[in-house]
C-alpha cells in the first residue's frame, strides 16, 4: 500500500519498493479496493519477498520504512548500501481473531495514516532528509527492516 501511495503522491521525486519476509501470493483485495479510487497504476504491484533487495544487483536505497514492528530488527537483512531506517507502526489489518467488517475498517484506517505519514514525509525538505539518512548510515552496521506487503 504505502509503495503504491509514495509514486502517487511524489511522483518520480523517489523511487519506491514494498517487501516483506512472508510475502502473498498476491496484493490483498482489500489493499486494492482502498487503492483503487486514486492510485493510476496497480499493475506494477506484486508482493515481493525483501530478499529480493539484498542481492548484488539490488537497488541502493537510501531509507528503508518498516510499517509493522514485528519485521523489525534483529529478523530483517542487511540491505545493500546501508539505507537509514524509520519505522512507522501500524495496526495490522490482517491479524488474527478480527472481523471482516472489522477488517474493512483497519484497510481503511491504515491506509490514511500511511497517506498523512507520507504527505509528511514527501514535504519534508530534501536536504534535511539526506543529511539524516547520511548521518545515521555513519551509526549503523546494516538496516533493520523492509515494507511489509498488506
Amino acid at each position: 500500500m504505502a509503495e503504491a501511495l509514495l509514486r502517487e503522491l511524489a511522483g518520480h521525486r523517489f523511487e519506491a519498493f514494498s517487501a516483506g519476509p512472508e510475502p502473498a501470493l498476491r496484493v490483498h483485495p482489500l489493499t486494492v479496493a482502498q487503492l483503487r479510487p486514486g492510485v493510476s497504476d496497480l499493475g506494477v504491484l506484486c508482493p515481493k519477498s525483501w530478499l529480493e533487495f539484498t542481492g548484488e544487483w539490488a537497488p541502493r536505497m537510501d531509507l528503508v520504512v518498516a510499517l509493522d514492528a514485528s519485521v523489525a530488527a534483529p529478523h530483517a537483512p542487511a540491505f545493500p548500501g546501508d539505507p537509514e531506517l524509520a519505522a512507522w507502526n501500524f495496526a495490522n489489518p490482517l491479524a488474527d481473531g478480527i472481523s471482516e467488517s472489522e477488517r474493512v475498517r483497519v484497510f481503511q484506517k491504515v491506509f490514511w495514516q500511511i497517506v498523512r505519514q507520507l504527505s509528511a514525509f514527501i514535504e519534508a525538505p530534501q536536504d534535511a532528509l539526506l543529511s539524516r539518512a547520511m548521518s545515521a548510515r555513519g551509526a549503523r552496521t546494516r538496516a533493520p527492516a523492509s515494507l511489509p506487503n498488506l
